[in-house]
């Protein structure tokens, strides 16, 4: 008997069949299912449906009208640029005829051509045909007219969503080309080193064909090398190593060492994991703060003795809060193990063992092993939640990454204080233009176009897409949902079609793989973070009649699954490299022949199966993973199984929805499948999403008060590093510390015995170096405050000018230039700090009605104020007291080195000796937020600078 469901939205009625529909329901072309008027089910209460139209559907009919007639926006897009595809294609049999010679000589032609005025568009067909000739004799590959469409969307500055296979590295070369003969360079972003090198090569050779240089940057390179890089015409890197090589070049003192040119073009490939998913978490360049890995330890062994009600968990929030009654038991636990010694948890004074319980907490009730992170050789790994990687060599900030190694028992690598840090959404905006390329950016197309200003086209296929998509099924629990899939993994491996299966975690790939290898013959091939150096090979295997292939959201990431094998893949690990010639074409035509007849086999068998075991709150991720299916008109098919189980159903789901299945009759193994679920599901990811982009949105106002103050010092400090000679910065530092300290001690309405003398007489000597009668000066008849500035000015100026005289004048410029960047930077290090502090408790504001963002920016305005403020004053009071002692060099030598360490500039005391730890009187002014001058690792406020 054939079982219908039913389910109720709003007031239509629906039909959710297990099996085919009854007699009484008819299916449209669309997959809905239509009653037959005056048929039993038709005259069921819950079948009835709307009497009218409602007004959003009376509005999308019209617009499904008007794009009926005039084509959506994205068609007339499209439609706009065959017209220059045909002009390249119509340049096609002119640029056959050239010679090898004549082809590469095009390029100096084109530069010469940028060199009279003539702008890049204007040479773009020309360009683009050169391009597509040098790929056919290169790479014996030749653009597709969709390919030429996306390349011109790429150099107009815009996002070309391409599907999977469709060629989207080849696209590249047609605009990296055309933006090189410019010379200011081109950036190829790519989402890890394997893809930047691979790529360098692959694409190098169209590049270095045409007379173009190409460089790459990749971990574990020196300065030099990545100089030369740069320096190239095509420069291929991850986003990480060019976002820190940015931060590290504004930390340099000197301009010749920087590696990077100024900014002109980047294409940023897989532009929404880049651009969106990896943009909420900021690139952070840290030094090594005190060491608290004890309490962390000792604070972690409490956090088991917490109850269930000590804790609320929001997981839509993912954040994690103590009730009334778990702050007082864990104040309770840490007062018993003498970890908080008086008053309560949230005194002043017991700030930092709160944060430590909190970042516990945090670490035992919110990440899990094997999802969020990974523990290999002794290291907590981070996990991407999005794409699955393991993120080797970042850290989760504010001390949780400790919280998450003392849970796991491993070595606590100590805090870090930032030294530098930016997002990847205010570096990439840096560039003049920009561009991206992925296959799938549509659903994040208003994000893009607000954050970056970078519109979305969609490109055509070159082929027509041939996979079926089939409707979701949505299971009461996950062991029936598991059960589902095992059963149509082996269905599809019996018949010889390859399957890949993804999934959310290291964990459920791992748990499925072990069910498929408990009730069936199959071994599957698992691919996640653990498993990452063998990404590619996996992949590439992946559409071998009968593979199956587990892999979590990383899968395929620059490498295409194709069916029957990929020939390259199987030529490097099977065919020796040092075989005679003959032997190894031989060998390789036979595995030509054995991959067409696997592919053959591949297409009987259907084409790839995509199984999604679960959706993601990115509608993004799902279609990277269905779009490894159909690659260039190839058949397929993909299916998602669902579960309420699911963390999506259940953190946004309702709770009700398992009782009310039940109560319609939904028995065990069954399964709820029709269109109008899929519609549901994606109007709840649309909201998730919209979510998202509005915290992202909201984090990135907040940056972009950080950033602006950041442009300013960078651009300053840069400024600072071009010029020879800084004294003119130094002397208008010097007045204004000056002006400021005689208008605080004498202001100008104040009456004379109003005035603090002797606190300014005691501030001249600490900062200027000066001993000047200021009391007899305020004795003075009509003395003003004017009067005082001016002769503290001439004062100040004739001791510096005594300065010049005994050292020379070329070693002061050398050392007011080198200490006005090392101070600089101590300086600017201490107001990340301050405006880390300030962003973690500012919105508490919103309780008193007052706007969170307003208040950050008026309060980090003045942050800035102070810290230029402190900056004029430290180099003031610095160049002021210094006394240079140096022994006069062996050799001739126009400048005198100034002492350095195995970590830099060495900072020079008030007597100008380098410091000495034993000694303390050499040390000079130390901020209370540096580390203490002794060696000992802590902060000098909490050492030597410790308050008695």
């Amino acid at each position: 008997m054939l079982l219908v469901k039913r389910l109720v939205l709003g007031r239509v009625g629906v039909c959710l069949a297990s099996a085919p529909p009854p007699p009484c329901v008819d299916r449209t072309k669309d997959g809905a299912y239509l009653f037959h008027p005056g048929s039993r089910c038709r005259r069921e209460p819950w079948a009835r449906p709307p009497a009218t139209f409602p007004a959003t559907s009376r509005i999308s009919m019209f617009g499904a009208i008007a794009r009926r007639l005039f084509g959506t926006a994205n068609d007339r897009t499209i439609k706009g640029l065959t017209k220059t595809v045909a002009a390249i294609s119509a340049l096609e049999p002119e640029v056959e005829r050239l010679s090898d010679e004549e082809l590469r000589a095009r390029t100096g032609w084109f530069k010469d051509r940028l060199a009279d005025g003539e702008s890049l568009e204007a040479l773009l067909p020309e360009a683009f045909a050169t391009v597509r000739e040098a790929a056919k004799r290169t790479l014996g590959q030749r653009h597709f007219d969709v390919q030429l469409m996306g390349g011109i969307v790429l150099h107009q500055g815009r996002i070309a969503e391409m599907r999977t296979g469709e060629g989207k590295t080849l696209v590249a070369t047609l605009p990296v080309y055309l933006n090189a003969l410019t010379g200011r360079g081109v950036h190829v972003v790519t989402v890890n080193d394997y893809l930047a090198k691979r790529d360098a090569e692959w694409m190098g050779q169209v590049y270095r064909f045409l007379g173009l240089s190409v460089g790459v940057i990749v971990n574990e390179m020196d300065d030099a090398q990545r100089q030369a890089a740069y320096a190239c015409d095509v420069t291929y890197g991850t986003n990480n190593e060019l976002g820190f090589d940015y931060l590290r070049d504004n930390m340099k003192h000197r301009l010749e060492d920087m590696v990077q040119r100024p900014f002109s073009y980047a294409i940023v490939d897989e532009v929404d994991s880049i651009l969106i998913d990896e943009a909420r978490t900021p690139l952070i360049i840290s030094g090594q703060a005190e060491d608290s890995s004890a309490l962390y330890r000792a604070v972690d062994k409490l956090i088991p003795h917490l109850v269930p009600d000590d804790y609320e968990v929001d997981e839509k929030a993912r954040a994690v809060t103590f009730t009334d009654e778990g702050s007082e038991h864990i104040e309770t636990l840490l007062q018993e193990t003498g970890l908080l010694v008086e008053g309560s948890l949230y005194d002043a004074r017991n700030v930092t063992a709160l944060h430590h319980a909190t970042q516990a907490l945090r670490a035992h009730k919110l990440f899990d092993r094997d999802v969020h992170y990974m523990v290999r050789s002794g290291k907590v790994i981070i996990i991407d939640e999005f794409t699955g990687r393991a993120m080797e060599g970042r850290r989760f900030s504010d001390g949780l990454h400790q919280a998450l190694e003392a849970k796991e028992n491993v070595d606590i690598r100590p805090e870090n204080q930032t030294l530098a840090s930016i997002t990847f959404q205010n570096y990439f905006r840096m560039y003049p233009r920009l561009a991206g390329m992925t296959g799938t950016a549509m659903t994040e197309a208003p994000e893009f176009q607000e954050i970056y200003g970078l519109s979305v086209v969609d490109i055509p296929t070159n082929r027509p897409v041939k996979r079926k998509d089939h409707d979701d099924e949505v299971y009461r629990t996950a062991k029936e949902k598991y059960d589902a899939i095992v059963t149509l993994i082996d269905e599809c491996h019996k018949r010889g079609q390859p399957v890949l299966v993804g999934t959310t975690s290291i964990e459920k790939s791992e748990m499925l793989a072990e069910l498929l290898r408990k009730h069936t013959t199959i071994k599957p091939q698992v691919l996640n973070a653990r498993y990452h150096e063998q990404e590619a090979f996996i992949v590439a295997q992946a559409g071998v009649p009968g593979a199956v292939t587990i892999a979590t959201n990383m899968a395929g990431r620059g490498t295409d699954i194709q069916l029957g094998g990929n020939l390259d893949m199987r030529v490097q690990r099977e065919i020796p490299a040092d075989l005679p010639e003959e032997e190894r074409n031989a060998r390789i035509a036979a595995l030509r022949v054995d991959i067409e007849a696997k592919k053959t086999q591949a297409l009987n068998a259907g084409g790839l199966y995509v199984i999604g075991t679960e959706r993601h709150e990115s509608r993004r991720i799902d279609n990277q993973l269905r779009g490894r299916s159909g690659r260039q008109g190839d058949p397929g098919a993909t299916s998602f199984f669902l579960s309420l189980e699911d963390d999506l159903m259940r953190i946004f789901g309702t709770d009700r929805m398992d009782g009310m299945l039940r109560k319609l009759g939904l028995k065990d193994g069954e399964a709820i499948v029709h269109p109008w679920v899929n519609k549901a599901l994606e109007k709840a990811q649309q909201k998730v999403e919209a979510r998202n982009f509005e915290i992202r949105k909201n984090l990135l106002k907040f940056d972009d008060v950080m950033n602006d103050q950041r442009k300013v010092v960078y651009e300053q400090r840069r400024d600072l590093m071009i010029v020879e000679d800084v004294s003119e910065t130094v002397s208008a530092m010097r007045h204004e510390v000056i002006e400021d300290m005689v208008l605080a001690a004498m202001p100008h309405k104040a009456m004379p015995e109003q005035w603090d003398v002797e606190g300014l007489a005691e501030k001249v000597e600490r900062i200027l170096g000066l001993s000047v009668p200021l009391a007899d000066w305020a004795h003075e008849e009509g003395i003003a405050t004017d009067e005082v500035c001016a002769r503290l000015v001439e004062a100040a100026d004739a001791h510096m000018a005594e300065r010049v005289a005994l050292y020379g004048a070329s070693v002061i410029r050398m050392v007011e230039k080198s200490l006005l960047l090392q101070i600089l930077d101590g300086v600017w290090k201490e107001h990340l700090l301050h405006l880390e502090h300030l962003r973690q408790g500012i919105s508490l504001r919103a309780y008193g009605q007052r706007d969170p963002l307003n208040e950050y920016k008026s309060e980090a305005f003045s942050l800035f104020q102070a810290m230029l403020s402190e900056l004029r004053e430290r180099v003031t009071a610095v160049l002021c007291n210094v006394q240079l002692n140096f022994e006069p060099p062996p050799q001739a030598q126009t400048e005198p080195p100034i002492p350095t360490s195995a970590t830099g500039p060495v900072a020079m005391s008030v007597t100008g000796h380098p410091i000495d730890p034993q000694r303390p009187e050499t040390w000079g002014p130390v901020s209370r937020n540096e580390p203490c001058p002794c060696g000992s690792g802590k902060k000098y406020k909490h050492c030597h600078g410790a308050l008695a």
